[in-house]
């Protein structure tokens, strides 16, 4: 059994697919006998022989389940070797005692396994970060078979199936229809398309002089308004205000009740006030 579980077991898919899927074909499918005995070996002897031959067992299981991912344009080969991790990890968790088949039990991660590595590589920008947002790829990509966009009826019965906002459904379908564009024109584009590249037609306004002059003379005249707005206020609100907001060590309502020997609330009102008067002022 060994030898004729050789080749399979030393190739990878990206070498000769279809010579991949032909040899991990023709490995025999274990029967429920076969199967927990082996599991019994790994789960309690450590066997990794007994791990070796379940996982030769199940090949072709993972190719069945990659070849259903085969519309994200993304390698037949690849979708294979990581659904491979995904039931090497089945099986080095699968539970014997547990009255169920390694198949069942390792289509979950098999899939996982898959779906992460879709979500890395079918777009440089990620497409889907929380759990609900890769629930909700994966179930609009299956359901939307079409190019054109989904009605409000669809979008709608979309949301109710998956138990998710209508706008969450709208979000992710334009991020479906999105696509990848490199920031810089590619070296084997001619002139006549790589005027298209971002990068010739984006400005970065934020060292444009007449930008910068702007915004210096902006914060020049806000400090100078604000500088004649606290000096209208009386000694006692201007203090208030220098104390609560414009010093680096910022005193609490109770520091400065104890300061002027009045209540915290009667702070608060005279913060308050004088707040309202700089705003008139600089408003004016």
């Amino acid at each position: 059994m060994g030898t004729s579980l050789q080749p399979a077991y030393m190739m990878a898919p990206g070498q000769n697919l279809n010579a991949y899927i032909q040899t991990v074909n023709g490995v025999a499918v274990l029967t429920a006998e076969e199967e927990k005995a082996l599991a019994e070996d790994l789960y309690y002897r450590d066997n990794l022989d007994a791990a070796r031959k379940m996982v030769m067992a199940h090949l072709r299981f993972v190719v069945h389940i990659a070849k259903s991912y085969s519309g994200y344009g993304l390698s037949q080969s690849d979708l294979i070797q990581e659904g491979n991790v995904g039931l090497m990890k089945a099986v080095k968790r699968f539970n014997p005692e547990k009255g169920v088949r390694l198949v069942s039990f390792a289509v979950h991660w098999i899939k996982a396994e898959i779906h992460e590595f879709i979500l890395r590589n079918w777009r440089i920008v990620k497409i889907a970060t929380t759990k609900a947002q890769r629930k909700l790829f994966f179930n609009l990509r299956g359901q939307k078979k079409r190019l054109a966009w989904l009605t409000n009826s669809e979008a709608e019965a979309v949301a109710q199936d998956l138990n998710v906002d209508v706008k969450h459904v709208r979000e992710m379908e334009g991020r479906l229809a999105s696509f990848d564009a490199t920031f810089d024109a590619g070296a084997d584009e001619d002139d006549d398309t790589a005027y298209q590249a971002p990068a010739n037609y984006l400005e970065d306004r934020r060292y444009d002089p007449s930008t910068l002059l702007e915004d210096e003379d902006w914060t020049e005249n806000s400090v100078s308004g604000l500088t004649t707005a606290l000096e209208s206020l009386d000694d006692r609100s201007r203090d208030i205000l220098q104390q609560r907001w414009l010093s680096d060590d910022k005193s609490t309502l109770h520091d400065l009740a104890a300061q002027y020997g009045v209540s915290a609330e009667r702070i608060r009102q005279l913060e308050k006030n004088a707040m309202k008067k700089v705003k008139t002022y600089l408003e004016a």
